[in-house]
């Protein structure tokens, strides 16, 4: 299993604090084998809020914020599932199958989905 989105989230957010990943779990409490196969994709994401959290806080991400959205999205997206919240949107979740066709169809390139994401993000 490669890296994935989630791993890099966690190693971005540890690296910008500047600590290693034993200086990182020795300060938290975390164990470094098991958030050492986090960062490297090698183990799925907790599906427990609690921890997610536990790891959120110890990495600094500031609550109520885009980076807080964006790690438990990085968390739900490399578990293979949407996040929770928006699986309780009925409309979105009905427009969902006409946004995966049209993807299948006709793949975006990676600037047309960066164009899209902060189109999405700005609205």
């Amino acid at each position: 299993m490669a890296e994935n989105i989630f791993g890099r989230t966690l190693k971005a957010h540890r690296k910008k604090l500047g600590l290693t990943l034993r200086e990182f779990c020795l300060k938290n409490d975390i164990d470094p084998g098991n958030y050492s196969r986090l960062e490297r994709g090698r183990a799925s994401p907790p599906q427990g809020q609690q921890l997610l959290e536990k790891y959120a806080v110890a990495l600094e991400i500031q609550r109520d914020t885009d980076a807080w959205i964006e790690f438990f999205d990085a968390a739900a997206a490399a578990r293979g599932e949407f996040p929770k919240d928006l699986l309780s949107d009925e409309e979105l979740i009905d427009k969902l199958p006409a946004l995966f066709r049209t993807l299948r169809g006709h793949p975006f390139p990676s600037e047309k989905l960066d164009e899209l994401l902060e189109m999405i993000r700005r609205s």
